[in-house]
């Protein structure tokens, strides 16, 4: 009888097996198979259907990034950060160390960068003399029917925490009502005129009543609790220029993928198993 049950476990565990990695559908022969799918439908809480969409977009890009052999290296990475941080006005090393001090996982981050560069090499290469490039006049009308976009508060109320030991400061932020004897906790007004590029990032970053990432001054960490922002004014059209035209074109780039996608799904062989 024990043998009966464990061939029977045995038999269900197999199934069980192959019907999590069983293919659901090939994309030009390449397989997605069904725990692909149930993995995208759980991780961003999607119907089956729209799983099955990412899925078939990402196999296709991939295909695409292989066929005109893309590739990103470190040298891009660093490329990519540097222009960023000279448009918030800051160098490759103090730019890196924000990021670090915002995302957990640095490691991630350059993954999902490496991602975005793929992305818009391969967009250079699909849209090359296929986009109409942004004139002064779209830049400026984009800048008038946009300007709450390009405002930044001189002044900034919040509430600076402080401590020797970051974990305390990290118990501090997930429940501020609690008084710990290791941290410090003031009122500051701050105006963002005097502030250095990295720290008045990190606040134009934060919303209201969110803290900023946790940064080190002298021998302390510290971190802002930002409440208010005032006195809003509109950032000159010349210094926020570039930035217009960067995303004029990454909306137009991105029109013309998702339509060059949909076209290429109807040429595309995609078979449904099951």
């Amino acid at each position: 009888m024990r043998k009966i049950i464990l061939a029977l476990f045995m038999a269900a565990s197999v199934s069980f097996a192959e019907l999590i990695n069983g293919i659901a559908l090939t994309v030009n022969d390449e397989p997605i198979t069904l725990y692909d799918v149930e993995k995208v439908k759980v991780q961003f809480n999607i119907p089956r259907e729209e799983a099955i969409a990412q899925l078939v977009d990402k196999a296709l890009f991939t295909q695409l990034i292989k066929e005109h052999n893309i590739t990103v290296d470190l040298f891009d990475v660093n490329n990519y950060l540097e222009k960023l941080a000279a448009s918030n006005g800051m160098d490759l090393y103090q730019f890196k160390s924000v990021i670090k001090q915002k995302y957990k996982d640095y490691d991630a981050y350059e993954e999902q960068t490496k991602q975005l560069i793929l992305k818009q090499k391969l967009t250079e290469k699909l849209v090359r003399g296929n986009l109409k490039i942004a004139t002064e006049e779209d830049l400026k009308i984009y800048y008038e029917n946009n300007a709450n976009m390009f405002k930044m508060a001189t002044n900034v109320k919040a509430v600076q925490y402080s401590s020797k030991n970051r974990k305390s400061l990290e118990s501090a932020m997930q429940n501020p009502m609690i008084k710990l004897p290791d941290v410090n906790s003031s009122p500051i007004d701050l105006d963002q005129r005097n502030l250095n590029p990295q720290l008045r990032y990190m606040i134009n970053e934060t919303n209201n009543n969110q803290f900023t990432p946790i940064f080190t001054a002298g021998d302390q960490y510290v971190t802002l609790m930002i409440l208010q922002k005032q006195n809003e004014q509109t950032i000159a059209f010349e210094n926020v220029r570039d930035r217009i035209f960067n995303i004029i074109m990454q909306d137009r780039e991105q029109k013309f993928l998702k339509d060059y996608f949909e076209k290429l799904k109807l040429s595309a062989d995609i078979r449904i198993v099951r």
